[in-house]
C-alpha cells in the first residue's frame, strides 16, 4: 500500500514538473498574444514555430525559412491620394477624417498614402508652405498606413532642415516606411526603389515627383524626381534587379485640377512601363485623372499590357473647388497561383468624398461615395449630399470611368 502510494505520488510530481512550466509558458503566449498588434506583426509562438501572418520586411536576413511559413493566395494593396492638412485643418480632431475608409486600410496587406506636407516643426501652417504637427503623421499611421510616399512638390516647403526632420520623425515611427526622398546617399538609395516583401512576395516602390515649389539644393536630404525620366527608369530596372517581382511606379505629375492627363504624362508612363513597371498610379492634380492601359514588348517577347490611373485624386483636404472632392482609392491585388507563378489583376476602385466640417458632422470626414447613397437625411447639410452625387457624376461623365 505504503509502496503504490510512493507510485503515485511520484507519477504526480512528475505530471507537475511537466505541467507547470507548461502553465508558465501558455500564460507568456497569451500574455503576448492579448496586446495590441500592427497588422505586419508577426505572431509569438511557441517552439519556434512560424504560423504565418503577413509581413514587410527591409532587413531580408529576418524573412522567415521555416517550412510552417503558409502563404496567402492573394495579397491587397490600397493606395490612397493627396493626406493635406491646410490651415482650417490643424486643430480639429484628426480621428474622424479617414475614418470612413479605415477598415479598408487596416484590412490591406500593404496601404499607401501620399503625405503631402512637412514636418517642419512649429509654428505649423497650412498652404502654400505646409507644416503639419507630428501627431498627424501618427494618425495616419494608426489609420493601418505603412507606406508614405514624399516626393512631391510640398515636402520641402520648410526647405531642407523641414525634410530631413520629417524623415527623422518618419524614420522613428514603428511600422512605417517611406520612399521618394532620402536623409544622405545612404538613406536615398535604400528608399528609391523601396523593396518590401509582403506575404512572401516581394514588391517594388517607384515614387518620383515633378519637381518641389521650393528650390532643392545640391547634396543631401533630396527628393526623387522625375526630370528628364532617366532616373525614375534606372529606379524600376534597379527594382528588378533587386528581385523585385511586381513593380509599382507611384509618380506625382500631372496638371492640377484637370480630369484628362496631359500628353507628357503619356510619355513618362509609356517610359515607365517600358522600364518594368507593372502599375503605375498617380497623384498631385487635386483632382481624380482618366485611366488607361499601356502595351509594351517585354525583353523576352511577351506583350504587356500596364494599367494606368493617373490620378487618385485628394485624400482628404480643405479644399472645395470643383471636382476637388471627389476621389478614388485604389486597390491592386496580385494572386499567387501555383508553382509560385504570380498574376497583377486589374485595379479595382472606390470612390470617395470629402466631406467638410458643418455637412455630414461638424468635421472632416473621408467616405466610400457609394456607402452613404440614399442617405440624404443623415446629412446635416443636405445640399452637400446633393454636391457629391452631382460632383460624382461629373467627373465620371468627364473621365470615362466606370462607362
Amino acid at each position: 500500500m505504503v509502496a503504490h502510494k510512493k507510485n503515485v505520488y511520484l507519477h504526480c510530481m512528475r505530471i507537475k514538473a511537466f505541467a507547470i512550466p507548461m502553465l508558465i509558458m501558455s500564460a507568456v503566449i497569451l500574455c503576448a498574444s492579448s496586446r495590441p498588434r500592427r497588422k505586419h506583426e508577426v505572431p509569438p509562438t511557441p517552439m519556434g514555430i512560424y504560423i504565418h501572418a503577413p509581413e514587410v520586411l527591409l532587413d531580408e536576413s529576418f524573412i522567415p525559412r521555416s517550412p510552417y511559413h503558409l502563404s496567402k493566395d492573394t495579397i491587397t494593396i490600397r493606395i490612397i491620394g493627396d493626406v493635406m492638412l491646410h490651415s482650417a485643418q490643424i486643430d480639429k480632431d484628426y480621428g474622424s477624417f479617414l475614418s470612413g475608409i479605415e477598415n479598408d486600410l487596416r484590412s490591406a496587406d500593404l496601404a499607401i498614402a501620399n503625405m503631402e506636407f512637412a514636418l517642419g516643426g512649429e509654428p505649423y501652417s497650412g498652404f502654400p508652405a505646409f507644416s503639419a504637427p507630428d501627431e498627424y503623421a501618427e494618425y495616419v499611421r494608426r489609420t493601418g498606413v505603412d507606406v508614405f510616399l514624399t516626393a512631391n512638390n510640398h515636402i520641402l516647403d520648410k526647405g531642407p532642415r523641414g525634410l530631413r526632420r520629417t524623415l527623422g520623425v518618419y524614420e522613428s515611427m514603428d511600422g512605417i516606411m517611406f520612399t521618394g526622398s532620402g536623409t544622405d546617399e545612404i538613406s536615398y538609395e535604400e528608399h528609391n526603389p523601396l523593396i518590401l516583401r509582403v506575404d512572401g512576395i516581394k514588391i517594388g516602390i517607384v515614387n518620383p515627383t515633378y519637381g518641389t515649389n521650393a528650390d532643392q539644393s545640391e547634396g543631401y536630404p533630396k527628393v526623387f524626381n522625375l526630370g528628364d525620366m532617366s532616373e525614375p527608369c534606372q529606379a524600376v530596372r534597379r527594382a528588378r534587379e533587386k528581385g523585385a517581382e511586381i513593380v509599382l511606379a507611384l509618380p506625382h505629375w500631372g496638371n492640377e485640377y484637370e480630369l484628362t492627363h496631359s500628353w507628357y504624362q503619356t510619355y513618362q508612363a509609356r517610359d515607365l512601363a517600358q522600364a518594368g513597371a507593372d502599375c503605375i498610379i498617380g497623384s498631385h492634380p487635386h483632382v481624380v485623372q482618366d485611366m488607361t492601359r499601356i502595351s509594351v514588348t517585354e525583353q523576352d517577347g511577351n506583350e504587356k499590357s500596364v494599367p494606368v490611373i493617373f490620378s487618385l485624386g485628394n485624400a482628404v483636404s480643405n479644399m472645395s473647388a470643383r471636382n476637388t472632392q471627389v476621389e478614388l482609392m485604389a486597390t491592386v491585388r496580385i494572386v499567387r497561383h501555383g508553382k509560385g507563378k504570380l498574376e497583377l489583376m486589374d485595379p479595382e476602385w472606390d470612390w470617395l468624398w470629402c466631406s467638410r466640417p458643418g455637412n455630414l458632422c461638424n468635421n472632416y470626414k473621408t467616405i466610400k461615395i457609394k456607402d452613404y447613397l440614399e442617405r440624404r437625411s443623415e446629412w446635416l447639410n443636405p445640399a452637400d449630399y446633393d454636391n457629391m452625387v452631382s460632383s460624382w457624376n461629373n467627373v465620371r461623365n468627364e473621365t470615362g470611368i466606370d462607362r
